[in-house]
């Protein structure tokens, strides 16, 4: 999953210290660099990646290992880290920005001029190389298309409950939600405590998705230009619907306190019916497959949609004063165009990719092809929308600002917070973020 996955934002000059030495604590040792192939004095570059329970240490050594045999006089060395805005400003801050990074919105590091730009021939085999581009240069390669979120559910929940289909619209889906209440079932399954509020933004996000951005999708853009706010109706009334689906006991809220590993086993152990996530989840679920059938649906909206958010981009980007940006960016499209590679992201974590001609491995797993089936229709059905929080390119979220809003919908979900002084605190939040 390429999603930032932000920490709260921490700003202090010995934080920032404090991550910069945690990073080269967790940088590979010499026995695990892996060298490229070829003769003669290889450039040594950093590669900040991240681990998760689908994205391991080894799946990452086995990737750069296929990615640097074909690109010789480069030795690359792994950093694990926080793949989030806040975690890369820190490392910029601290001059121990890495050469390559993957799964980070370019967004306020372009601008800047830390970035290098990728050209047209570069982009040639991507499918939408514009994808994320800010000011009309691109700086991510575009190499996966991600649908944030889906909701995830438990078919034998829902057929516990009298319920005989996903629902299509969102009065059906608050009537799912009162028949598995009323048969003793949490509806939703949202969370992420600590480190992880991330993973309690998706519900909302798709709120958002369905409600909004179908209507207004350059949304985004229109809040960076001033001409909407977080305090205006449409925007609110969002709000108010993830605050409604609390007030009802909809909402697993003990998940708020858990990990997002453990939010992830909260559905498998049936803490809940309905889980929604990122569409990396289904790779999770063909891996360990749980005891019940999982179905899955888009999130749906007042007008009987059910909408799919969609995020295209989550590739790498080169370190614009990277030891040599031209070996960088060679060795990251070997990385990203790497058949071996594509394949394993598709089984590890689901991914759709955006490469032409790309084809997913024979071994896919059931939910991925159901997955792969809810995206494909809703693209040809014009039921797809920006996915909300993951959106890169012009418009997009100012750096560290996406960690102040996962915390401030916990705030919401929990009723700290008031739909209304949520969106307020947004409104304050956003203009501190861009002065």
């Amino acid at each position: 999953m390429y999603v930032p996955r932000g920490t709260r934002l921490r700003t202090t000059a010995a934080v920032a210290v404090a991550a910069a030495l945690a990073l080269s604590a967790c940088t590979v040792g010499d026995g695990n660099v892996t060298k490229a192939s070829g003769g003669g004095s290889a450039v040594t570059l950093t590669f900040l990646t991240f681990e998760n329970p689908n994205l391991t240490s080894e799946y990452w050594d086995a990737a750069i290992a296929r990615a640097s045999a074909k690109v010789p006089g480069v030795t690359i060395k792994k950093l694990v880290g926080t793949n989030s805005t806040a975690y890369l400003q820190q490392l910029y801050a601290s001059g121990q920005a890495p050469d390559i990074m993957t799964s980070i919105s370019p967004d306020g590091f372009a601008q800047k001029g830390e970035l290098a730009a990728w050209s047209a021939d570069e982009m040639k085999n991507f499918i939408d190389p514009h994808a994320g581009a800010i000011k009309g240069q691109t700086y991510a390669l575009s190499f996966n298309v991600q649908p944030i979120p889906l909701v995830y559910y438990n078919k034998d929940d829902f057929a516990k409950a009298g319920i005989t289909a996903a629902p299509k619209t969102y009065a059906a889906f608050l009537d799912a939600c009162a028949k598995l209440k009323a048969a003793g079932i949490t509806p939703l399954e949202i969370g992420g405590g600590g480190k992880d509020t991330w993973a309690a933004a998706f519900g909302f996000g798709a709120i958002v998705s369905s409600d909004m951005l179908t209507k207004t999708p350059d949304w985004f853009s229109k809040r960076a230009a001033g001409t909407v706010k977080f305090a205006d109706p449409d925007f609110v009334a969002a709000a108010q619907k993830a605050a409604d689906l609390s007030k009802k006991g909809y909402i697993d809220t003990a998940g708020l306190s858990r990990s997002y590993s453990d939010v992830e086993q909260a559905f498998r152990d049936k803490k809940a019916a309905m889980y929604p996530m990122g569409s990396w989840f289904s790779a999770s679920l063909d891996k360990n497959k749980p005891s019940f059938d999982v179905g899955v649906f888009g999130w749906p909206s007042d007008a009987g949609q059910n909408v799919v958010p969609v995020v295209t981009g989550g590739g790498l980007m080169v370190n614009s004063k990277a030891k040599d940006v031209g070996l960088a960016k060679k060795w990251a499209l070997a990385f990203a165009e790497d058949k071996t590679n594509l394949d394993n992201s598709v089984l590890a974590d689901g991914l759709i990719i955006g490469i032409k001609g790309y084809t997913p491995p024979a071994n896919v797993g059931a939910m991925y092809t159901q997955t792969l089936d809810i995206y494909q229709k809703a693209q040809q059905s014009g039921q797809t929308a920006p996915a909300w929080m993951n959106t890169a390119g012009d418009g997009s979220l100012p750096p560290g600002f996406s960690d102040q809003l996962n915390a401030a919908i916990v705030d919401l979900i929990t009723g700290r917070k008031s739909p209304q002084a949520f969106a307020a605190y947004l409104d304050q939040r956003y203009a501190a973020a861009t002065r």
